[in-house]
């Protein structure tokens, strides 16, 4: 299950994400969301666990409960963006 990890404080890495869902379950992938620009945190990032009850565990536990680094981290189900498009620049 891709879960959305929002209300991130800046200063938190990939690592700490990876390590504060692990004692939930296998972890299989987790990221943070950086600007291109600035190279700053969006405040956002991603956990994927492939078991959905270990999952929807660390949603139950951390969601709106769980301090890291300063701020309270809301946990959602990841949904796909919108309209599949690339949004990319058109080419004619």
């Amino acid at each position: 299950m891709n879960l959305f990890i929002g209300s991130l404080a800046k200063e938190v890495t990939t690592d700490d994400l990876r390590q504060t869902f692990e004692p939930f379950g296998k972890v299989e992938s987790a990221s943070v969301v950086f600007d291109r620009n600035t190279n700053q945190s969006r405040g956002f990032g991603f956990v994927e666990m492939p078991c959905k009850a270990e999952a929807r565990k660390a949603i139950d536990a951390l969601s709106g409960i769980f301090n890291l680094k300063g701020k309270v981290i809301m946990i959602n189900e990841a949904r796909p963006k919108e309209g599949g498009h690339g949004g990319g620049r058109r080419r004619f």
